[in-house]
């Protein structure tokens, strides 16, 4: 009876013990990029995974290729796999932000200019934050998975498409941007580079057309008019 009293009384006078908490998303380190991962950034020149409109990164841990991603929206942010750089016919791993505040990892394929979720997610080891009107996540995906169209072998080279946009009640919209970037090449997971794209409101200048026309009205200015 004292026995039953003591565990009664535990009951009445301390709470249940608390799970123990979650360990918070651990940063994106971009220090390591071109080295122990390649990555990807699309904005100002020299931002990072915080400051990016865009940033990816990939890495090969044993078996899987860990995947980080990050975009300016409060929406959704993905990457696609595809044998040209067009949309369609496409595997596509995308990071979203529900009407809950979590970040779930859902895998899509294109048919033609719209997104059909599959069920079938090849994601594990997944995590997510929305923080600073940013939405962030990192996953892990096999190498190697059986032939599937709709989920394609990271072991073969593709070119990377890059989107990001809003999401209505968890579900993703049309991405932010009518023609979002894509990789200038096919990408090897087996290769580790940090390649930067800058964004429409950084390109101004950097074409060469816009080079020769500098170059052109420097010259004029110097010489003068007769």
């Amino acid at each position: 009876l004292f026995h039953l009293i003591m565990i009664y009384s535990d009951y009445i006078g301390y709470p249940f013990p608390t799970a123990p908490p979650v360990d918070p998303f651990a940063k994106i380190r971009v220090d390591d990029c071109g080295k122990t991962k390649g990555c990807f950034r699309y904005g100002k020149p020299g931002c990072n995974a915080e400051t990016c409109d865009y940033f990816l990164s990939y890495r090969r841990i044993g078996a899987d290729v860990e995947f980080e991603l990050s975009a300016d929206t409060d929406g959704w942010v993905a990457v696609g796999f595809s044998s040209d750089k067009k949309m369609g016919g496409d595997d596509v791993m995308a990071c979203v932000h529900d009407d809950n505040g979590r970040v779930r990892i859902q895998h899509f394929y294109n048919v033609g200019q719209w997104a059909k979720e599959i069920q079938r997610n090849p994601a594990r080891d997944e995590e997510g934050v929305f923080e600073n009107n940013r939405v962030t996540c990192r996953f892990k995906r096999p190498v190697y998975v059986p032939r599937e169209e709709t989920i394609v072998d990271l072991h073969l080279s593709w070119y990377y498409l890059f989107a990001w946009g809003p999401a209505i009640q968890g579900s993703i919209t049309r991405h932010d941007i009518d023609s979002p970037p894509v990789s200038e090449r096919v990408v090897s997971i087996y290769k580790y580079e940090d390649i930067f794209m800058p964004s429409a409101a950084y390109q101004t200048f950097s074409s060469p057309f816009c080079l020769l026309l500098i170059v052109a009205l420097t010259f004029y200015l110097l010489m003068g008019t007769p």
